[in-house]
């Protein structure tokens, strides 16, 4: 298997509205991620995921696009774009696109001509539909944003298909002409010097919507290839699909080098582990230790060396992870640091979420009012209508509503948290004059030296890249596994729990990795682990821990 660079740095993700505003309309920009970098370098990573900042008229917040070769006017200029380019360069980041190709704005020119006449060819870039004899939709499918997927317009007696907002039409991938656009367009940024693309909902493109096939569809694979030839497969560059429905096998499809289709897929299994079963996201059960392990487990082991895991807790369309299975009120420190070093020791390349490595956290709403997200506003007007009581509606949106990750970084405790002089587009939590970069800076041992610290040893270890990995036997609440790689061994053990919890193992101890509380690690036969405690300590090779029961 070839080595890559992707496969050793740390990516950092900017949502871009909510990093850093540098000009005091209150909106996050280019100029205002530039001021960032040497922060970013402090850091460690090495690539920016960068959520869109294309032209877009902003009905899912950039995700849907108007103009691929334009910026969004909030956040910049191409020379700005370029600039950042240039800037991170310097400072060895390279940036990673966000692209999406599943749909469009619907203010962009294919479908405005598309949709006004219906002999123009771009009206074949979208995907329209008849009605049904009695004058309703094509068939059932819902839009992930509520209601249905399908749009009447009555001037051509025809709804078109949009999977989200129905200001974001679904684009038609089975014509040719549109494909070797969108190559084009890809092309345009990888001459621009970019570092790959991260691929939003990239499973939706081979969609056959009429036979009811969303992800996954029949072509799917055959245009990835497609676009690899076409594109970023002759550069070393991160390629990485979220794909929403991948199992392990699915996985290697995309990501199996051998198949010429991309680096890594962003995979969901973990993440759907507090929704209760056949339900939607909003319907919500306790998380289970032992299926975190099961699914987390069953990524490291089942891709071997046919494909590359990306490893993440938190994104922009995801709840805080200390909010969500940590425990921010207790053990903010201690769980935050937890969750970075069971995911950052594991296989697979690791995805930080901007102010995770802060440790913020989610921010309660108390009327739908305070509410920005689209899906969210939606989610909350369809179940008041269904009877729901809004105290239950409420309690769905402030765990897993999406404004959660949206919420500006806090640079200082500063008004508004130094993310602005203006008026912040979205309210930051109101714990930032203690939650800030510059609170995390000063302490020498708050969460962001954590994350710091396991970047480094990413670095300096190549264990942590390409080391194998074993589960051990343990009690429910303590996650621990082995990493193995040219004669060393490292345990990773963490307490996932407000509890103590009974540890023991044979292993001999060499040195001691990074932990995240004050204990002697010298001795692990009998160790009482402390709540949300973790730690990596090296042992001899050839020993084997004890079951723990």
């Amino acid at each position: 298997m070839n080595k890559h660079w992707w496969q050793e740095v740390v990516v950092y993700q900017i949502y871009p509205r909510s990093f850093k505003d540098s000009n005091g309309d209150g909106i996050g920009d280019l100029r205002g991620i530039i001021e960032k970098l040497d922060y970013l370098k402090l850091l460690g990573i090495g690539a920016i995921w960068l959520s869109p900042v294309y032209k877009s008229p902003n009905d899912d917040n950039g995700y849907d696009i108007s103009d691929y070769e334009d910026i969004m006017e909030e956040f910049g200029t191409m020379e700005d774009m370029e600039l950042l380019l240039a800037e991170a360069n310097k400072r060895d980041i390279k940036i990673v696109m966000d692209l999406v190709v599943n749909h469009t704005s619907d203010e962009h020119p294919w479908f405005i001509e598309g949709k006004s006449d219906p002999d123009s060819p771009y009206r074949d870039y979208y995907i329209w539909a008849d009605p049904k004899p009695d004058g309703s939709a094509p068939n059932e499918l819902k839009s992930a944003f509520s209601g249905s997927a399908w749009e009447f317009d009555p001037d051509s007696n025809q709804y078109y298909l949009h999977q989200f907002s129905r200001k974001q039409p679904d684009l038609n991938w089975e014509n040719e002409e549109m494909r070797k656009i969108i190559y084009a367009m890809m092309n345009f940024w990888i001459d621009k010097g970019i570092g790959g693309f991260r691929m939003d909902v990239i499973d939706l493109v081979g969609k056959r919507p009429l036979e009811g096939i969303l992800g996954n569809g029949p072509k799917l694979h055959d245009y990835l290839q497609e676009m690899n030839r076409a594109t970023f497969g002759q550069h070393d560059l991160l390629t990485v699909g979220e794909t929403w429905g991948a199992t392990p096998e699915i996985a290697k499809l995309y990501s199996d080098p051998e198949r010429n289709e991309l680096s890594m897929v962003f995979q969901f299994e973990h993440i759907g582990l507090d929704q209760q079963a056949g339900k939607e996201k909003w319907d919500l059960k306790p998380i289970s230790i032992n299926d975190l392990k099961e699914a987390l487990v069953k990524w490291q082991v089942e891709l071997g060396n046919e494909g590359w895991n990306s490893l993440f807790w938190n994104n922009h369309d995801l709840p805080r992870i200390v909010s969500r299975w940590g425990n921010d009120r207790d053990y903010h420190y201690e769980s935050a640091t937890l969750l970075a070093i069971l995911l950052h020791l594991m296989k697979g390349t690791p995805y930080i979420y901007q102010g995770e490595e802060i440790g913020m956290t989610n921010t309660p709403i108390h009327s739908i009012d305070e509410a920005q997200d689209i899906e969210t506003i939606n989610m909350y007007h369809e179940r008041i209508e269904m009877g729901y009581e809004v105290d239950e509606v409420l309690r769905s949106i402030n765990a897993k509503g999406r404004d959660n990750a949206r919420r500006p970084i806090a640079w200082s405790a500063q008004e508004h948290g130094g993310f602005t002089i203006g008026q912040p587009w979205l309210a930051l939590n109101l714990n930032y004059s203690t939650i800030n970069v510059e609170a995390a800076l000063e302490d020498p041992h708050s969460i962001f030296y954590t994350y710091q610290k396991l970047i480094q040893l990413r670095k300096d270890h190549p264990i942590m890249v390409w080391g194998s990995f074993e589960l051990m036997s343990t009690a429910e609440k303590i996650f621990a596994y082995y990493r193995r790689y040219q004669g060393k061994t490292w345990l990773i053990v963490t307490n996932f729990s407000d509890e103590e919890q009974a540890f023991h193992c044979e292993d001999t101890v060499l040195k001691t990795i990074i932990k995240n509380t004050d204990c002697n690690l010298t001795d692990l036969h009998n160790l009482t682990l402390t709540p949300w405690q973790a730690f990596v300590v090296e042992v001899e090779q050839d020993t084997r821990a004890l079951s723990n029961s």
